[in-house]
């Protein structure tokens, strides 16, 4: 069972990691348009309006990068960890913060914004730190079973499995 979990987190982590190797390829050759995806143990969702063929390119362009090296492309700015990690710090710390003071007071707001501000600006830092933990760029045991399109939503995207 351990070593069932261990190979399911795994290939999340390895998944992440392509899935973010994807995205900024596809933000390189698609600057500005809008695009996301989500991870899992089976492979991952991109949600882009792009074509199939770009998004294929891009995927493969990514898996050859990693598996060449590029371990820096496992690492996305706009990762769901960073986000969170800011999200969890910055509840924490106001919590904290306001712990004893009479809420609604300027006292109050004061000493929680002088706590706040300094965990808004380490918070990112620490997420882009803490996807190596949530990333794995030694993919060289993934290999692409299928791209499939999808729209959800009106959202249009593809369905990334490997095997």
């Amino acid at each position: 069972m351990i070593s069932t979990l261990h190979t399911l987190i795994r290939r999340t982590r390895q998944h992440h990691a392509i899935e973010h190797a994807t995205l900024t390829i596809l933000a390189e050759r698609f600057p500005g348009r809008r695009m996301v995806g989500y991870s899992d143990p089976i492979g991952f969702t991109l949600l882009a309006d792009i074509p199939e063929e770009a998004a294929r390119r891009a995927l493969a362009d990514a898996m050859l990068r990693l598996q060449a090296g590029e371990e820096h492309l496992a690492i996305h700015p706009n990762c769901g960890t960073n986000l969170l990690t800011t999200g969890v710090l910055v509840t924490l710390t106001a919590m904290l913060g306001g712990a004893g003071q009479r809420k609604g007071s300027l006292n109050h707001f004061t000493r929680v914004l002088m706590l706040v501000l300094p965990v808004l600006a380490i918070s990112p830092t620490l997420g882009l730190h803490l996807q190596r933990c949530t990333t794995l760029a030694e993919i060289s045991d993934r290999w692409l079973k299928e791209l499939r399109p999808l729209e959800a939503g009106g959202v249009r995207g593809y369905r990334i499995i490997f095997a």
